[in-house]
């Protein structure tokens, strides 16, 4: 790594992602997809399952094949056909990873894999042995890490790493734990496995409880040094870390977080948008970072200091992870500053008693329709224009206009607004 507080961002998007129902990916679409991921600078891009299906193989190698800069992973179970099909489909990578994965929780051995602890070390070890045959760069998963005995864990960790592997990844599989375990829970592993500094030790967590980024942070500052995490957070069940939030928490509070990463953060927001184009799947509303209101506004409070000084309500720049533009959305709790701003921003200049106007009109408007859009504001503009050149600026004129604005197809109530 580039230094000591840089951490390692393995992308899991087209593998953990893809898994979750409804985000299947065709060939060609993976292979865009992976094209982005280089682009916002992952480290490690892991393209795959290739024992799961012939596409997947294929998708592994094509990545491999055209990518030249990530590290690029292929996931495969502790069995010997599994390995062996992530080597092959591996084989034309610049800097190629078999991600191998095991269970070592007592619930997942007995009910899951009827397997003893012991053939669950003897497994691992023989694993990691055999990918080491294809590439010097092999991580083993803990599959159940976080609900594993923590004896047992340490043996299994420092086994595989006498074995040859180079990270150690300790997901908390189910999403189970709080940021105050999984702190302690990296931290005791790391002082008990004799040989933990010869590896680079990662984090893998769901979001079952809404803690995956949070859980994350900790493990980096109990010592891991690679988060494994997801665009849009997408993933099984309630999904992964969110890339973006890691990302950006890092760059935001540097001071707490103490880490950073080399994502190109401008290409946050474009990756989002081309998953959520390529599944169908849209990104929720107010998902940080990333939803289309993460940077919008709408309170006439909100609005005006926004207008005044960004950071009053932004703790970031919309431009840092490549969203257009900061959006005033204008609606019933809208103020006459954002109004009048959007209003410039179409070149339309108002006079303090048009500006009034428009205003009142736009949030009687906005009662019946929630928001207002360009169209609403110019049609509500021309209108209050026209009244006044006709000579019309009475309670007479509001109705008429009410009545000319539902004439075009735009619902319209002419009234008194409110906001600040």
């Amino acid at each position: 790594m580039a230094d000591d507080t840089s951490v390692v961002i393995f992308d899991t998007t087209l593998r953990d992602g893809e898994q979750a129902p409804g985000f299947s990916l065709r060939l060609d679409e993976k292979l865009r997809l992976a094209r982005q991921l280089d682009a916002l600078g992952v480290d490690v891009l892991e393209a795959g399952f290739p024992i799961a299906s012939d596409a997947d193989a294929e998708a592994v190698r094509l990545v491999a094949t055209e990518l030249r800069r990530p590290t690029i992973a292929a996931l495969a179970r502790c069995a010997p056909n599994d390995i062996d099909c992530a080597g092959q489909a591996l084989k034309p990578a610049a800097r190629g990873r078999i991600h191998l994965f095991l269970a070592t929780s007592d619930l997942h051995l007995s009910r899951k894999l009827r397997m003893t602890r012991e053939q669950c070390l003897e497994t691992a070890v023989a694993s990691v042995v055999r990918a080491r045959q294809y590439t010097d760069d092999v991580q083993f998963s803990a599959e159940d890490a976080t609900r594993s005995d923590l004896d047992f864990l340490c043996r299994v960790v420092e086994r595989v790493i006498a074995a040859g592997c180079t990270t150690i990844n300790l997901p908390d599989t189910v999403g189970f734990c709080t940021p105050d375990e999984v702190y302690e829970f990296f931290s005791r592993i790391l002082s008990r496995v004799p040989n933990a500094s010869r590896a680079i030790f990662s984090t893998h967590c769901h979001d079952d409880l809404g803690l995956a980024v949070a859980n994350s942070i900790a493990a980096v500052r109990a010592g891991a040094r690679q988060v494994e995490c997801t665009v849009n957070g997408i993933g099984e069940r309630a999904g992964n870390a969110s890339l973006e939030e890691v990302v950006m928490i890092a760059r935001v509070r540097p001071e707490r977080a103490g880490f950073t990463t080399r994502i190109q953060s401008k290409e946050i927001y474009a990756s989002s948008q081309l998953l959520s184009q390529l599944t169908g799947e849209p990104v929720q509303a107010n998902k940080a970072i990333v939803g289309r209101n993460a940077f919008a506004h709408e309170s006439g409070i909100h609005q005006d200091g926004v207008l005044k000084d960004r950071r009053t309500y932004e703790i970031m720049d919309a431009e840092e992870v490549g969203v257009p533009r900061p959006s005033l959305v204008l609606g019933k709790h809208s103020g006459r500053h954002a109004v009048n701003k959007r209003c410039e921003e179409l070149g339309l200049t108002l006079t303090k008693l048009e500006l009034d106007r428009v205003y009142r009109q736009m949030t009687a408007l906005a009662d019946r329709q929630k928001s207002i859009d360009d169209a609403d504001l110019e049609n509500i503009v021309r209108h209050v224009r026209q009244t006044e050149s006709d000579g019309t600026t009475g309670p007479g004129a509001r109705v008429a206009v009410a009545s000319e604005l539902s004439a075009a197809g735009t619902p319209a109530e002419i009234g008194y607004g409110h906001g600040v």
